[in-house]
């Protein structure tokens, strides 16, 4: 059932990486209660919703936070709780009597988690913003792109979902271990800005040591370099190399056929254009899946791009069961995995009104006392 198995978690629903850090928690066995807003709320980009996939493995109910009464349902669950999770501007909590003090008057143990994007202080954080802003403010987004370009979007996983998401997981799995042996609840305080920073770990200190320097594309890492970047096959379909250290880069050579005296100093960055060039009319000669069956699962460090609608049916993906299809719905299997207690199997995503109050609660409140709630 999962190592998180008994562990309890109200999620105070949202958008983004409040979700997807509810869902990583489901998916390791943990039991989450989503609390929808009583109306929906619009906010988003709007998906069907089988097709909403960081919905999945959790029950929800609607209740209306600004109404007295189910404020104080919330806070009744909160007794229950071992994490809380919000994903609103700060403040907004606090004014509707669930803010963190609110819920440690009723369950002094709580892990309260809290997302946003430019934390609960600071002069930028009541403002309104989405992954692309955050990442900009980190540094990360001034990194990515290829020479000549403005700096590109890479979709939203930096700061919602790497930044975002996986950092509040981290933050909340932290203090429940520290809870364990203290007692004692607090906040944890995640920020797509600090998490996306975080993330810039690595970059940050090359760049202090003078190996990547502020030219988008003319770095080993961002597309400047021959040896690490995407190609362009005879099909029109891609691949990547990554052929970094030398014995890597030496085979990269030797499988596509390539005089590696073509190479003179692998790091002299003037030779790259040059050499980008001969790679990448190499490419061009074959299609994708040849150059697969010349170099994949080799040490070349090679990898072909797969479209989005080719990654299950990939030996190695079919082989781990690294996607699963839930409701017609192809998407990714829980991650990581477990050795002695396993993920439980994703269940497919609802809405509170699919869900009978009694099916909701069980497991969180008494039978006689979710009646109570039925009748009003």
């Amino acid at each position: 059932m999962g190592p998180l198995k008994g562990i309890k978690i109200i999620e105070l629903a949202g958008i983004g990486p409040g979700p997807m850090a509810a869902m990583m928690l489901a998916d390791m066995g943990a039991t989450v209660l989503r609390v929808e807003r009583a109306e929906p709320s619009g906010l988003g980009v709007q998906r069907p919703l089988n097709c909403d996939i960081t919905l999945r493995s959790r029950k929800a109910i609607a209740l209306n936070l600004k109404q007295p009464e189910d404020r104080d349902r919330v806070l009744r669950l909160v007794e229950e709780a071992d994490v809380l999770i919000e994903g609103f501007r700060p403040g907004v909590t606090e004014r509707l009597g669930l803010g963190p003090d609110d819920c440690f008057a009723r369950n002094a143990k709580l892990v309260y988690g809290r997302m946003t994007g430019f934390g609960q202080d600071g002069p930028m954080a009541q403002a309104a913003g989405h992954d692309l802003n955050y990442i900009a403010m980190s540094g990360a987004l001034s990194a990515i792109g290829r020479a000549g370009q403005p700096p590109t979007p890479p979709l939203n996983l930096v700061g919602d979902y790497g930044g975002g998401a996986l950092y509040l997981v981290v933050g909340v799995l932290a203090a429940l271990l520290e809870t364990g042996g203290s007692g004692k609840g607090q906040v944890v305080d995640a920020a797509m800005v600090d998490g996306a920073a975080s993330l810039m770990a690595a970059p940050f200190g090359m760049f202090a040591a003078g190996l990547l320097t502020k030219t988008r594309g003319a770095n080993v890492l961002d597309s400047g370099s021959y040896f690490y970047d995407s190609y362009e096959c005879a099909d029109g379909k891609y691949v990547s190399v990554a052929a970094i250290e030398p014995k890597f880069h030496a085979e990269m050579l030797e499988l596509m056929e390539l005089d590696p005296s073509i190479v003179t100093k692998q790091m002299d960055r003037a030779d790259w254009p040059r050499l980008k060039q001969t790679i990448g009319d190499r490419f061009k000669t074959k299609t994708r899946d040849q150059w697969v069956a010349i170099m994949g699962g080799s040490d070349a460090c090679f990898a072909p791009v797969l479209e989005m609608d080719e990654v299950a049916d990939d030996p190695h993906n079919k082989a781990r069961k690294t996607f699963i299809e839930l409701d017609g719905v192809v998407q990714p299997a829980p991650a990581p995995r477990f050795s002695r207690t396993p993920n439980p199997a994703p269940t497919p995503p609802l809405r509170a009104h699919m869900v009978a109050l009694d099916d909701a609660l069980s497991g969180w409140l008494p039978a006689a006392e979710i009646d109570t709630w039925k009748a009003v």
